[in-house]
């Protein structure tokens, strides 16, 4: 090794931890948390589910191993960002989604989103929900206009959030608990609220994740939407506003990394999915406002940047 090599600084991008912990635990603990949400997609959805779960999942793989292989990169797919990445598109997609377009859509998450950006860590926006969004311009119908009612096998085209938005549906304390439970319509994981929550909570105390970003969500959607004249508790029951709470408004790579720079990401995420449940053409709004803040999330990192190597300037008073 030459001289000037040995004091060289190597960069790498993120994620970045001083705790000791690998990608691999940190996206196996994510997939721990995951599993309870599949587990009951499937009670709800049956094979639909099962079907669209496994070919998510094995595509994102495929596609990762197989894009790393044709760039002459190192196969990581044993670090579970992929599975992690299949797992999440799959939750977030109707049980009736047919197989090909599932395929597709792990394709660009994979792909387009991740692997074009430089792979794990270096992608700007969030991979499952960017394969979503590709899915959800492309194939209408299929994302938004069918939905799967698992208390009666039957297909239904309204989901309780474009009622909400056409004046149609006011909740009572029924509709309340069903909504926590989840015995409902919509995508694959979306449906409980109450397994998300005690998901939110896994991820919390093992630290995986950080409280900043999902309660300035949450917190802006319910204030938001109670000024309004609204129903804040069908608000955050209702649509994927607490899935996307828990898990994609935390990921490392397309967030703010410092404190305040998160709550204020995940304020703007709520203040977006509001404004367009409200005055937009589309009765949900958390895809698009968290992919519209992770075009954000470098301006964020900059204007809320910790400063180092100042001394504390109550200490220099003393």
């Amino acid at each position: 090794m030459a001289e000037s090599d040995k004091n060289e600084i190597y960069l790498s991008s993120s994620p970045h931890f001083t705790f000791g912990r690998t990608t691999e635990n940190l996206m196996l603990t994510v997939l721990i948390a995951l599993l309870p949400l599949c587990i009951y997609g499937v009670i709800l959805y049956g094979i639909k589910a099962v079907i669209t779960i496994l070919v998510s999942v094995v595509s994102a793989v495929f596609f990762e191993a197989l894009f790393q292989k044709l760039t002459k990169q190192e196969i990581t797919i044993k670090n579970y960002s992929a599975a992690v990445t299949g797992v999440l598109l799959a939750l977030v997609l109707p049980p009736t989604t047919p197989v090909w377009q599932t395929i597709l859509g792990s394709l660009v998450a994979i792909v387009v989103a991740k692997g074009l950006f430089g792979g794990l860590g270096a992608n700007v926006y969030n991979p499952a929900l960017t394969g979503r969004a590709f899915m959800f311009v492309s194939f209408s119908a299929a994302m938004g206009a069918s939905w799967l009612d698992p208390t009666t096998d039957a297909i239904s085209s309204a989901t309780v959030l474009s009622k909400i938005k056409a004046g149609e549906f006011i909740a009572d304390s029924t509709d309340y608990l069903t909504y926590f439970l989840g015995n409902r319509a919509g995508c694959i994981g979306e449906s409980s609220a109450l397994l998300i929550i005690l998901a939110f909570i896994y991820l919390l105390v093992t630290q995986v994740i950080d409280w900043r970003a999902p309660l300035g969500m949450v917190g802006t959607v319910a204030l938001t939407t109670l000024i309004s004249g609204g129903d804040p508790v069908m608000a955050l029951l209702s649509g994927g506003l607490l899935f996307g709470a828990t898990f994609m408004v935390t990921d490392y790579a397309t967030t703010p990394v410092t404190k305040c720079g998160r709550f204020v990401f995940g304020v703007g995420c709520g203040l977006i999915t509001f404004l367009i449940r409200k005055f937009g053409g589309y009765p949900e709004g958390v895809m698009f406002s968290i992919l519209i803040m992770n075009s954000l999330t470098a301006f964020l990192n900059n204007l809320t940047g910790r400063k180092y190597g100042y001394s504390n300037k109550k200490a220099e008073a003393k």
